[in-house]
This record gives structure tokens, C-alpha cells and sequence, in this order.
């Protein structure tokens, strides 16, 4: 008996080894003590509306289980869409992470274009070995060509961002039609998280295009990132897989208290969206007047091209008071630094830092 007990002792439980083998994300959040122009956040508030519903939650309200679906009406009205045609979910990540769960099988293939969201790596690599990745070229534009000719009879879940994170290009809608013509088999989740920055979308294709599925966030552009709410919309045949794997609490009380105030309030919305875009051609040229290169952005950052002074340059702004991410780590981006565009002092604020920074660790173009 004491010698089964110590046998007993020595076994360590161990995951799946998917799990031992996924990547890690570890976003840099703590510490973050000075102006957030570092993770694509709204750098202003949420609507009035969003402020005002929040002052009306009551201590019974906190006590109840939260209900998904009448939200998800309001939604799916909002965007010209059937109640079926809409989940809501604990962001876009826990969206991609149902997406996986719902289709993919160990052998199934899974497709993205790179550098793109780390968190596509992370769900993908949970349910499937089969990651594959086609990498941009120096341009960073989305590598259509390519991209089309990795597409096999495996391959069972596409995920394209447009506009992407972090390079900010977007794909054009022809070659999304053609992803997902060329993969009847799969499904093309196309990830609009930045959607509200470019304007362009694929919402309209839903009803024509069977395996379509589009993500949206309300953290940036609704400024809600801290409630975690986000959607997926699509065809409601396979809307109800993903279903069938969600957790029908996902989505705490308070978001969905506030989603109907934050999508209504257009005024506020397109104020903010206007905001950021105008902000974005000033920072570009405040860049090109630094003589900083960097990629034209459809979304609320702009990733710049440092070169071997990136990690100098985050020090150097979190000293001025502003946050900058480094994104080197990202595939093809080595030297590359991201910056957030908020409103309008936020920009004048993180031109003046980038320009007292740029001298500071002495960076020119050719460094």
C-alpha cells in the first residue's frame, strides 16, 4: 500500500499535447501608465449613452444570469441580419477560439496569411498541428497569389483580417470571393475588427456566400475593449456550430446592457471614426516629415519601420509619457514598432514624443 502511494506521488498530470505545444500570448498590459497609444484601444470613451446605461444597473441586475439572445436581436437588426445570423461572444478572441473548436479536427488543415493576430497561432495550434502560414513579402500587402495556391482539399478553416493587424492593409473583396469560392469546404472567417476605420466590408456578401463568416469588435471603435464583447455574423447553418460549442453565459450582464446604447449612438460613432482618420493622415505625415518609414494603414495605427533602435524608441516614448507596441517579434517585422491614433491633442501629444525620442537615441533613417 505505501509503495503504491509513492508511485502514486510521482505521476504528474500532464495536458494535451496541443496544449503543451501551442504558443503563448502574453500582451504587454501591466504598468500601462501613460498615454495608450499602444494597443489600437479608443483612446477617448465610449459613447455618452454607454456612460449613462451603466448608471442604471441595479445590484438585482448583477444577480442574474445574463441573457444573450435578446441582444443579439437588437444586433442583428441593427446590421440588417436574422437573430441566427448573429453570436455574440467574450470578443473577437473567444469568437476565434469557437471558430476552431466548431470546425477544425486534428487533421485539418487551417490557413492564414503573416504577420497578422497572434491570435489566430494560439486557437488554431489548440485543436490542429495543421497551421499553415503564407508570409508577405516587404510590401506587407495581403500575398493573394500565394495565399490562393496553399489553399488544399484539407484545408477547412481560412482566417483573413482586413484591415489587418498590424501591418493596417486590407484585402479586396474580389479576392475574399475568391478564398471562398476556391474553398467550398472551409469557412473564410474574415476578421473586420478594424472595419469602422476603412469603411469597407463584406457584410453584404453574407447571403451570397455560404461559408462566409465576419468577426467585429465593439473595443475599438465603440470603445468598449474592458466589457469584452464582440460578434461573429454569417450563415445561420453554421452560426449554429458555433453555437453548440459557446457557453450560453459568455457574455457578462453589463456588456449586454450596454452593447444597444453603444451601436445606436451613430453621432458618437462617426465623430470618433472621423476622428481617427483624420488624425491618421496627420501622423503619416508627421512621419514622412521625420523622415520615418512606414506602411499606409487603413485602420487606428500605423506601424513604422524603427530598424535595430525599436526597442530604444518604446523606452524612450514610455519616458515622454506615451505607449508604443513593439511588434518585431511579429514574422517579416523585425525593427517595427506600432503607434495607435486617438484624438486629435493625443496625435499632436505622440508627434511631439516621437520627435524629442527619435533624437534622443540618436535614430536617423539609415540606422
Amino acid at each position: 500500500m505505501k509503495i503504491a502511494n509513492m508511485a502514486a506521488k510521482e505521476k504528474v498530470v500532464q495536458p494535451r499535447k496541443a496544449v503543451l505545444d501551442m504558443p503563448e500570448y502574453h500582451p504587454p498590459l501591466a504598468g500601462r501608465d501613460a498615454l495608450r497609444l499602444d494597443f489600437n484601444e479608443n483612446t477617448f470613451s465610449p459613447s455618452p449613452r454607454v456612460m449613462e446605461r451603466l448608471h442604471t444597473i441595479t445590484a438585482d441586475d448583477l444577480t442574474r444570469y445574463p441573457e444573450r439572445e435578446p441582444v443579439e436581436r437588437i444586433v442583428a437588426e441593427h446590421f440588417g441580419l436574422q437573430a441566427q445570423q448573429v453570436l455574440l461572444t467574450n470578443g473577437v478572441d473567444e469568437a476565434i477560439h469557437l471558430m476552431c473548436a466548431a470546425f477544425l479536427d486534428p487533421d485539418d488543415e487551417a490557413l492564414i496569411s503573416t504577420p497578422t493576430f497572434f491570435m489566430y497561432d494560439v486557437s488554431v495550434q489548440m485543436m490542429t498541428l495543421h497551421l499553415r502560414k503564407v508570409q508577405a513579402d516587404e510590401t506587407l500587402e495581403f500575398p493573394f497569389e500565394r495565399f490562393m495556391a496553399s489553399i488544399t482539399e484539407k484545408t477547412k478553416l481560412i482566417i483573413v483580417a482586413s484591415p489587418n493587424n498590424p501591418t493596417g492593409a486590407i484585402v479586396d473583396r474580389e479576392h475574399l470571393l475568391a478564398i471562398a469560392a476556391a474553398a467550398p469546404q472551409a469557412v473564410l472567417m474574415v476578421d473586420e475588427a478594424y472595419y469602422h476605420f476603412d469603411g469597407t466590408s463584406i457584410m453584404g456578401d453574407l447571403a451570397l456566400v455560404p461559408n462566409l463568416v465576419i468577426a467585429r469588435t465593439f473595443s475599438k471603435a465603440y470603445g468598449l475593449a474592458n466589457l469584452r464583447i464582440g460578434m461573429l455574423a454569417g450563415n445561420a447553418d453554421l452560426l449554429k456550430y458555433v453555437r453548440k460549442v459557446c457557453s450560453p453565459y459568455n457574455v457578462n450582464g453589463v456588456a449586454l446592457s450596454c452593447l444597444p446604447a453603444a451601436i445606436t449612438d451613430e453621432t458618437y460613432l462617426s465623430w470618433y471614426v472621423e476622428q481617427v482618420r483624420i488624425g491618421r493622415e496627420r501622423l503619416m505625415d508627421g512621419l514622412r516629415e521625420l523622415g520615418v518609414p512606414f506602411f499606409r494603414s487603413h485602420a487606428n495605427f500605423v506601424l513604422m519601420n524603427i530598424g535595430s533602435k525599436h526597442k530604444d524608441l518604446v523606452k524612450a516614448m514610455h519616458n515622454q509619457g506615451v505607449l508604443l507596441r513593439d511588434r518585431s517579434a511579429d514574422p517579416g517585422c523585425d525593427g517595427f514598432v506600432r503607434i495607435t491614433i486617438g484624438l486629435e491633442h493625443h496625435v499632436t501629444q505622440g508627434l511631439a514624443a516621437l520627435k524629442i525620442s527619435l533624437q534622443e537615441i540618436g535614430w536617423s533613417a539609415t540606422v
